[in-house]
């Protein structure tokens, strides 16, 4: 096969295949983060095609991060049960499969089945799962670094995605840009199927950083449900505080990110006079600064105290958006809050994902992950609603800005109630 010709090559070269797949499900999420983000740039267009309000089109995009949020768990368990390539081709397929469906819709009960339950479904089977799967499994060491370099492609994917997409939705209209996610998902389907493999021993070799010479131990093999797996593993991590601070602190995450800017800023800056390609730039500015704030805060992570640097993360962003309203939206407030912003966005995943495997150990980490980052989503189906009910209700979304800024300063105060994480990690051997 490819991935052990590969891995044979690499290894001549002392570089570990766990590289290759951290490309390859680099890729994956870059583009699965256009499918996510490419929502806030159709707002306008399906308004002035179908006249749908605001909430309502809030409505299906809140469904669909609810759903994605509450199928990390049991994509998790997917994923410990039939591969990580199986599970991987499958969403991309779903995925898909909704977004040709929804070129031909009318009706809004066809926006949120396809855009609020079935991408909801699809995109969540991987999510930022995946990621954290492939570091707990594929890497002894460095796993915040490699956790910081898989999510920081949610920021590239803003960077490639959103201004392009956006340009050929003002040219050639929104269709034509769903059509071009729906070839550049093809596209890492390609990938995933030729170099994606379960496990390094699928390739001969021991995780990332492991000098051990004993025989690995056999993956644990699961008898029971799907189901019955991930509601199990809820059922024990609910008994730890641990969960509950992590579970908090990432639904405020969620709901001051994904659910509020990514899909709110660029109508919210079409309320303000600013043109809608010039909005996704600054979506694509803030892309640019967390893609190396998030790669930083992956390598600070395995050196520094994470719950510490939580605290600074939540603080920062959450002044950072209550400074929004105040920067009268001039170019250059608007440039600052993209940079402050921007190195913030999801930095907090790399020392989040820590703590869930110190806390709960590396096999289990993935599912008690999914089910913090089912609290991740709720937040951002919350704050997708209720900005969008704001600006129908009160025809302003500052308001929701603002609470969001407040909840995160919030969030920075209870992580420091998680006990002291242990050292850090062994050195790795090959680079």
């Amino acid at each position: 096969m490819i991935s052990n010709w590969l891995a044979a090559t690499l290894g001549r070269r002392n570089i570990h295949y766990g590289w290759v797949m951290v490309g390859v499900t680099f890729l994956t999420a870059l583009i699965s983060a256009g499918t996510v983000g490419a929502p806030g740039v159709f707002i306008v267009p399906l308004q002035q095609e179908f006249g749908w309000s605001t909430a309502q089109i809030s409505s299906a995009l809140s469904i669909r991060f609810i759903l994605f949020g509450l199928m990390a768990p049991f994509a998790a368990a997917l994923l410990n049960r039939y591969g990580l390539r199986n599970v991987t081709l499958a969403a991309q397929l779903i995925v898909v499969s909704a977004l040709v469906a929804s070129l031909g819709m009318t009706q809004v009960w066809q926006l949120v089945l396809l855009w609020g339950v079935v991408i909801g479904i699809g995109t969540g089977m991987t999510a930022l799962v995946l990621g954290a799967t492939i570091a707990t499994r594929w890497f002894a060491a460095r796993r915040g670094l490699v956790v910081g370099i898989m999510t920081a492609s949610v920021a590239t994917g803003q960077l490639v995605f959103l201004p392009l997409l956006a340009s050929l939705t003002e040219r050639y209209g929104w269709r034509l840009a769903l059509g071009f996610v729906c070839i550049a998902l093809g596209v890492s389907a390609v990938a995933v199927l030729l170099a994606m493999r379960d496990r390094p021993s699928d390739v001969g070799l021991r995780p990332f950083g492991d000098e051990g010479t004993e025989p690995l131990p056999a993956p644990p093999v699961s008898h029971g449900s799907i189901t019955g797996v991930a509601l199990g593993t809820l059922r024990d991590a609910s008994k730890s505080r641990a969960f509950w601070i992590l579970f908090a602190t990432f639904f405020v995450c969620g709901a001051s990110t994904n659910g509020l800017v990514q899909v709110h800023l660029i109508p919210m800056c079409l309320d303000f006079g600013i043109p809608q390609v010039q909005a996704a730039g600054l979506l694509a500015a803030m892309g640019i600064f967390d893609f190396f704030g998030t790669i930083m805060s992956g390598w600070l992570s395995d050196r520094y105290d994470n719950r510490y640097l939580l605290f600074w993360y939540y603080g920062l962003r959450g002044l950072s958006l209550i400074f929004l309203p105040f920067s009268d939206f001039s170019f250059y407030g608007l440039s600052i809050f993209a940079m402050f912003y921007g190195l913030d966005w999801i930095a907090t995943v790399p020392p989040t994902v820590r703590l869930t495997a110190q806390k709960f150990g590396p096999e289990r980490a993935n599912l008690v992950f999914g089910w913090i980052f089912a609290g991740h989503q709720l937040g951002a189906g919350t704050a997708a609603f209720g900005a969008g009910f704001s600006r129908t209700v009160y025809e302003s979304y500052l308001p929701a800005f603002f609470i969001a800024g407040a909840l995160c300063v919030f969030a920075s105060l209870i992580v420091l109630a998680l006990s002291r994480q242990p050292k850090a990690e062994p050195k790795p051997a090959m680079a």
